[in-house]
Protein backbone atom coordinates (compact mmCIF):
# COMPACT_ATOMS: atom_id res chain seq x y z
CA UNK A 1 0.00 0.00 0.00
CA UNK A 2 1.29 3.76 -0.41
CA UNK A 3 2.61 5.16 2.36
CA UNK A 4 3.34 2.03 4.41
CA UNK A 5 6.38 1.39 5.49
CA UNK A 6 8.90 -0.43 3.43
CA UNK A 7 10.43 -3.68 5.03
CA UNK A 8 13.29 -5.74 3.94
CA UNK A 9 12.68 -9.36 3.24
CA UNK A 10 14.93 -12.70 4.66
CA UNK A 11 15.87 -12.66 1.23
CA UNK A 12 17.48 -9.09 0.97
CA UNK A 13 18.84 -8.93 4.10
CA UNK A 14 20.81 -12.62 2.73
CA UNK A 15 21.83 -10.89 -0.57
CA UNK A 16 23.19 -7.79 1.99
CA UNK A 17 24.91 -10.01 3.89
CA UNK A 18 26.26 -11.49 1.16
CA UNK A 19 28.12 -8.84 -0.32
CA UNK A 20 29.53 -7.39 2.40
CA UNK A 21 30.62 -10.77 3.36
CA UNK A 22 31.96 -11.11 -0.37
CA UNK A 23 33.87 -7.26 0.31
CA UNK A 24 35.38 -8.22 3.35
CA UNK A 25 36.69 -11.12 1.89
CA UNK A 26 37.76 -9.33 -1.02
CA UNK A 27 40.07 -7.03 0.83
CA UNK A 28 40.67 -8.92 4.27
CA UNK A 29 44.40 -8.85 3.40
CA UNK A 30 44.18 -5.22 3.74
CA UNK A 31 41.90 -4.92 6.62
CA UNK A 32 44.06 -7.14 8.80
CA UNK A 33 47.26 -4.99 8.24
CA UNK A 34 45.52 -2.27 8.54
CA UNK A 35 44.20 -2.97 11.92
CA UNK A 36 48.01 -4.31 13.04
CA UNK A 37 49.18 -1.12 11.73
CA UNK A 38 46.38 0.84 13.79
CA UNK A 39 47.18 -0.79 16.87
CA UNK A 40 51.12 -0.65 16.57
CA UNK A 41 50.75 3.23 15.87
CA UNK A 42 48.91 3.54 19.12
CA UNK A 43 50.71 1.70 21.22
CA UNK A 44 54.03 3.71 20.32
CA UNK A 45 52.42 6.71 20.72
CA UNK A 46 51.65 6.21 23.78
CA UNK A 47 54.78 4.37 24.99
CA UNK A 48 57.10 6.21 23.25
CA UNK A 49 56.60 10.40 24.14
CA UNK A 50 58.97 11.55 20.78
CA UNK A 51 56.93 8.75 18.75
CA UNK A 52 54.15 11.27 17.06
CA UNK A 53 56.43 14.35 16.67
CA UNK A 54 56.51 15.85 13.20
CA UNK A 55 59.97 15.49 13.17
CA UNK A 56 60.02 11.92 13.91
CA UNK A 57 57.27 10.98 11.66
CA UNK A 58 59.00 13.09 8.09
CA UNK A 59 61.70 10.61 9.02
CA UNK A 60 59.95 7.77 9.25
CA UNK A 61 58.40 8.80 5.97
CA UNK A 62 61.99 9.43 4.59
CA UNK A 63 63.41 5.94 5.62
CA UNK A 64 60.17 3.42 4.31
CA UNK A 65 59.82 5.97 1.15
CA UNK A 66 63.01 3.18 -0.88
CA UNK A 67 60.95 0.33 0.81
CA UNK A 68 57.33 1.81 -1.03
CA UNK A 69 58.97 2.30 -3.86
CA UNK A 70 60.31 -1.65 -4.81
CA UNK A 71 57.36 -2.81 -2.70
CA UNK A 72 55.46 -1.75 -4.95
CA UNK A 73 56.75 -3.18 -8.02
CA UNK A 74 57.70 -6.50 -6.06
CA UNK A 75 53.89 -6.86 -5.32
CA UNK A 76 53.87 -7.52 -9.45
CA UNK A 77 56.08 -10.23 -9.47
CA UNK A 78 55.09 -11.96 -6.66
CA UNK A 79 51.71 -11.76 -7.98
CA UNK A 80 52.43 -13.23 -10.99
CA UNK A 81 53.92 -16.35 -8.54
CA UNK A 82 57.28 -15.74 -8.91
CA UNK A 83 60.05 -13.61 -6.41
CA UNK A 84 62.67 -11.37 -6.92
CA UNK A 85 65.55 -11.87 -4.35
CA UNK A 86 67.98 -9.78 -5.91
CA UNK A 87 66.81 -6.12 -4.79
CA UNK A 88 68.95 -5.32 -2.32
CA UNK A 89 72.30 -6.32 -3.92
CA UNK A 90 70.26 -4.02 -7.28
CA UNK A 91 70.82 -1.44 -4.80
CA UNK A 92 74.30 -1.84 -3.31
CA UNK A 93 75.77 -2.15 -7.15
CA UNK A 94 73.59 0.93 -7.95
CA UNK A 95 74.52 3.06 -5.04
CA UNK A 96 78.35 2.50 -5.63
CA UNK A 97 78.21 2.74 -9.11
CA UNK A 98 76.58 6.29 -8.57
CA UNK A 99 79.46 6.89 -6.52
CA UNK A 100 81.79 6.16 -9.19
CA UNK A 101 80.48 7.58 -12.30
CA UNK A 102 79.37 10.63 -10.09
CA UNK A 103 83.02 11.05 -8.94
CA UNK A 104 84.62 10.47 -12.72
CA UNK A 105 81.96 12.49 -15.15
CA UNK A 106 79.04 13.61 -15.28
CA UNK A 107 76.25 13.43 -12.57
CA UNK A 108 73.37 12.73 -15.18
CA UNK A 109 75.11 10.88 -17.26
CA UNK A 110 75.83 8.44 -14.32
CA UNK A 111 72.23 8.53 -12.86
CA UNK A 112 70.86 7.01 -16.20
CA UNK A 113 73.50 4.67 -16.59
CA UNK A 114 72.97 3.20 -13.24
CA UNK A 115 69.47 2.96 -13.83
CA UNK A 116 70.31 0.99 -17.00
CA UNK A 117 72.16 -1.54 -15.57
CA UNK A 118 69.57 -1.89 -13.01
CA UNK A 119 67.44 -2.91 -16.12
CA UNK A 120 70.32 -5.15 -17.92
CA UNK A 121 69.83 -7.27 -14.41
CA UNK A 122 66.05 -7.19 -14.39
CA UNK A 123 66.36 -8.35 -17.77
CA UNK A 124 68.63 -11.60 -17.40
CA UNK A 125 66.31 -12.07 -14.21
CA UNK A 126 63.41 -12.08 -16.32
CA UNK A 127 64.16 -13.73 -19.61
CA UNK A 128 65.88 -16.74 -17.12
CA UNK A 129 62.73 -16.63 -15.57
CA UNK A 130 60.16 -16.47 -18.55
CA UNK A 131 62.00 -18.09 -21.21
CA UNK A 132 64.66 -19.99 -19.64
CA UNK A 133 62.24 -21.48 -17.82
CA UNK A 134 64.38 -21.38 -14.51
CA UNK A 135 63.30 -20.88 -11.23
CA UNK A 136 63.06 -17.30 -9.84
CA UNK A 137 63.81 -18.28 -6.89
CA UNK A 138 66.96 -19.86 -7.80
CA UNK A 139 67.62 -17.27 -10.43
CA UNK A 140 67.38 -14.08 -8.56
CA UNK A 141 69.28 -15.55 -5.71
CA UNK A 142 71.86 -16.43 -7.84
CA UNK A 143 72.08 -12.63 -8.68
CA UNK A 144 71.41 -11.72 -5.09
CA UNK A 145 75.41 -12.98 -4.10
CA UNK A 146 76.60 -11.98 -7.61
CA UNK A 147 75.42 -8.22 -7.70
CA UNK A 148 76.68 -8.40 -4.56
CA UNK A 149 80.25 -9.46 -5.20
CA UNK A 150 80.43 -7.05 -8.31
CA UNK A 151 79.45 -4.18 -5.95
CA UNK A 152 82.24 -5.29 -3.65
CA UNK A 153 84.71 -5.64 -6.45
CA UNK A 154 84.14 -2.48 -8.10
CA UNK A 155 84.56 -0.45 -4.56
CA UNK A 156 87.08 -2.37 -2.86
CA UNK A 157 84.03 -2.30 0.25
CA UNK A 158 85.19 1.94 0.12
CA UNK A 159 82.31 3.98 0.11
CA UNK A 160 82.62 7.16 -2.08
CA UNK A 161 81.13 10.74 -1.33
CA UNK A 162 78.54 12.06 -3.37
CA UNK A 163 78.35 15.61 -3.65
CA UNK A 164 75.91 16.83 -6.06
CA UNK A 165 73.40 19.06 -5.22
CA UNK A 166 70.06 18.01 -7.57
CA UNK A 167 71.36 14.57 -6.57
CA UNK A 168 71.35 14.92 -2.70
CA UNK A 169 68.11 16.65 -2.94
CA UNK A 170 66.08 12.93 -4.11
CA UNK A 171 67.44 11.48 -0.43
CA UNK A 172 67.91 15.24 1.56
CA UNK A 173 65.39 17.52 0.01
CA UNK A 174 62.18 18.72 0.87
CA UNK A 175 58.84 19.60 -0.57
CA UNK A 176 55.78 21.43 1.74
CA UNK A 177 57.55 20.07 4.79
CA UNK A 178 57.96 16.79 3.38
CA UNK A 179 61.23 14.88 2.18
CA UNK A 180 61.06 14.38 -1.67
CA UNK A 181 62.23 10.88 -1.27
CA UNK A 182 58.56 9.95 0.80
CA UNK A 183 56.94 12.23 -2.13
CA UNK A 184 58.42 9.97 -4.72
CA UNK A 185 57.21 6.52 -2.96
CA UNK A 186 53.67 8.03 -2.64
CA UNK A 187 54.32 8.59 -6.51
CA UNK A 188 55.52 5.45 -7.15
CA UNK A 189 52.50 4.02 -5.12
CA UNK A 190 49.76 5.74 -6.91
CA UNK A 191 51.16 4.33 -10.19
CA UNK A 192 51.52 1.36 -9.31
CA UNK A 193 48.21 0.89 -8.01
CA UNK A 194 46.63 2.29 -11.10
CA UNK A 195 48.65 0.23 -13.25
CA UNK A 196 47.83 -3.02 -11.31
CA UNK A 197 44.24 -2.50 -10.76
CA UNK A 198 43.28 -0.21 -14.08
CA UNK A 199 44.87 -1.66 -16.76
CA UNK A 200 44.95 -4.72 -18.89
CA UNK A 201 48.64 -5.38 -17.68
CA UNK A 202 48.19 -5.54 -14.40
CA UNK A 203 44.93 -8.25 -14.67
CA UNK A 204 47.13 -9.71 -16.77
CA UNK A 205 49.64 -9.95 -14.29
CA UNK A 206 46.83 -11.40 -11.61
CA UNK A 207 46.32 -13.91 -14.25
CA UNK A 208 49.36 -15.04 -14.96
CA UNK A 209 49.80 -15.84 -11.14
CA UNK A 210 46.10 -17.38 -11.30
CA UNK A 211 46.08 -19.22 -14.23
CA UNK A 212 48.48 -19.46 -16.88
CA UNK A 213 48.24 -21.18 -18.98
CA UNK A 214 44.31 -20.13 -19.60
CA UNK A 215 45.98 -16.71 -20.32
CA UNK A 216 48.29 -18.02 -22.67
CA UNK A 217 45.57 -19.68 -24.27
CA UNK A 218 43.73 -16.61 -24.65
CA UNK A 219 46.60 -15.59 -26.79
CA UNK A 220 48.48 -13.12 -24.25
CA UNK A 221 52.29 -13.71 -24.23
CA UNK A 222 52.62 -14.42 -20.89
CA UNK A 223 56.42 -14.62 -20.54
CA UNK A 224 57.10 -10.95 -21.84
CA UNK A 225 54.34 -9.89 -19.37
CA UNK A 226 56.79 -12.13 -16.68
CA UNK A 227 60.10 -10.88 -18.23
CA UNK A 228 58.85 -6.38 -17.82
CA UNK A 229 57.44 -7.23 -14.12
CA UNK A 230 61.57 -8.17 -13.43
CA UNK A 231 63.05 -5.48 -15.68
CA UNK A 232 60.45 -2.78 -14.00
CA UNK A 233 61.49 -4.11 -10.32
CA UNK A 234 65.18 -4.12 -10.83
CA UNK A 235 64.83 -0.55 -12.41
CA UNK A 236 63.21 0.87 -9.28
CA UNK A 237 65.62 -1.23 -7.47
CA UNK A 238 68.08 0.51 -8.74
CA UNK A 239 66.72 4.03 -8.35
CA UNK A 240 65.67 2.96 -4.04
CA UNK A 241 69.82 2.77 -4.88
CA UNK A 242 70.06 6.51 -5.80
CA UNK A 243 67.81 7.18 -3.01
CA UNK A 244 69.57 6.00 -0.66
CA UNK A 245 72.71 6.86 -1.55
CA UNK A 246 71.83 10.39 -2.03
CA UNK A 247 70.20 10.38 1.49
CA UNK A 248 73.57 9.07 3.13
CA UNK A 249 75.45 11.41 0.11
CA UNK A 250 77.37 8.78 -0.49
CA UNK A 251 77.90 5.40 -2.46
CA UNK A 252 78.52 2.21 -0.88
CA UNK A 253 78.53 -1.45 -2.00
CA UNK A 254 76.87 -2.18 1.22
CA UNK A 255 74.07 -0.69 0.63
CA UNK A 256 70.73 -2.68 1.06
CA UNK A 257 71.97 -5.30 2.56
CA UNK A 258 69.28 -7.35 3.79
CA UNK A 259 66.90 -4.91 2.01
CA UNK A 260 64.81 -8.11 0.23
CA UNK A 261 64.00 -9.67 3.25
CA UNK A 262 62.32 -6.40 4.46
CA UNK A 263 60.76 -5.67 1.05
CA UNK A 264 59.52 -9.68 0.71
CA UNK A 265 57.71 -9.11 4.51
CA UNK A 266 56.09 -5.74 3.83
CA UNK A 267 54.40 -6.77 0.54
CA UNK A 268 53.04 -10.62 1.83
CA UNK A 269 52.00 -8.45 5.15
CA UNK A 270 50.26 -6.43 2.81
CA UNK A 271 48.08 -9.68 1.54
CA UNK A 272 49.77 -10.33 -1.66
CA UNK A 273 50.01 -14.37 -1.52
CA UNK A 274 53.16 -15.85 -2.48
CA UNK A 275 51.13 -18.43 -4.62
CA UNK A 276 50.44 -15.71 -7.03
CA UNK A 277 46.51 -15.13 -8.14
CA UNK A 278 46.40 -12.39 -5.30
CA UNK A 279 47.98 -8.82 -4.95
CA UNK A 280 47.54 -5.22 -3.16
CA UNK A 281 49.48 -2.27 -3.77
CA UNK A 282 47.44 -0.33 -0.55
CA UNK A 283 47.99 -3.64 1.38
CA UNK A 284 51.92 -3.40 0.66
CA UNK A 285 51.77 0.25 1.75
CA UNK A 286 50.51 -0.48 4.77
CA UNK A 287 53.06 -3.02 5.39
CA UNK A 288 55.93 -1.35 4.69
CA UNK A 289 54.33 1.08 7.02
CA UNK A 290 53.89 -1.38 9.55
CA UNK A 291 58.08 -2.38 9.25
CA UNK A 292 59.02 0.78 9.48
CA UNK A 293 56.64 2.12 12.84
CA UNK A 294 58.12 -1.15 14.23
CA UNK A 295 61.85 -0.97 14.05
CA UNK A 296 61.08 3.12 14.95
CA UNK A 297 59.51 2.55 17.78
CA UNK A 298 61.99 -0.53 19.01
CA UNK A 299 64.61 1.88 18.80
CA UNK A 300 62.73 5.15 20.51
CA UNK A 301 61.73 2.16 23.33
CA UNK A 302 65.40 1.92 23.61
CA UNK A 303 65.35 -1.67 22.58
CA UNK A 304 68.60 -2.85 21.14
CA UNK A 305 68.97 -2.25 17.47
CA UNK A 306 69.59 -5.98 16.66
CA UNK A 307 66.23 -6.71 17.79
CA UNK A 308 64.70 -4.67 14.46
CA UNK A 309 66.30 -7.53 12.18
CA UNK A 310 64.97 -10.25 14.73
CA UNK A 311 61.43 -8.94 14.78
CA UNK A 312 61.49 -8.56 11.05
CA UNK A 313 62.16 -11.90 10.84
CA UNK A 314 59.67 -13.43 12.72
CA UNK A 315 56.85 -11.48 11.20
CA UNK A 316 57.94 -12.49 8.03
CA UNK A 317 57.51 -16.29 9.28
CA UNK A 318 54.39 -15.17 11.19
CA UNK A 319 52.16 -13.61 7.65
CA UNK A 320 53.91 -16.44 5.87
CA UNK A 321 52.34 -18.83 8.04
CA UNK A 322 48.86 -16.66 8.28
CA UNK A 323 49.00 -16.02 4.48
CA UNK A 324 49.17 -19.41 3.42
CA UNK A 325 47.37 -21.39 6.23
CA UNK A 326 44.61 -19.45 7.25
CA UNK A 327 43.68 -16.84 4.60
CA UNK A 328 41.86 -19.14 2.75
CA UNK A 329 39.69 -20.54 5.65
CA UNK A 330 38.38 -17.28 6.82
CA UNK A 331 38.16 -16.08 3.42
CA UNK A 332 35.69 -19.29 2.74
CA UNK A 333 33.96 -18.64 6.11
CA UNK A 334 32.81 -14.99 5.43
CA UNK A 335 31.86 -15.99 2.00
Amino acid sequence: MEGSPTTTTPSARRVSRGRSAEIVAAHFGVLSIFVVFSVLFLFFSVEAKAFLTAENLLNVGRQIAPTIVVGTLMTFVITTGAIDLSVGSVIGLSAAVLGLLVKAGDPLLALFATLAIGAAIGFVNGWLTAYGRLQSFIVTLAGLTAVRGLALLLTQGYSTPISVDWLLAIGQGQFLGVFTSTWIAVVVAIVGWYVFSQTRFGRYVVAIGSNAESLRRSGVDIRRVQLWTFVATSIIAAFAGVMIAARLASGSSNSGTGFELEVITAVVLGGTSLLGGRGSILGTVLGAMTLGIISNGLVLLHFDVYWVPITQGLILVVAIFLNSKLFGRIVGGLR
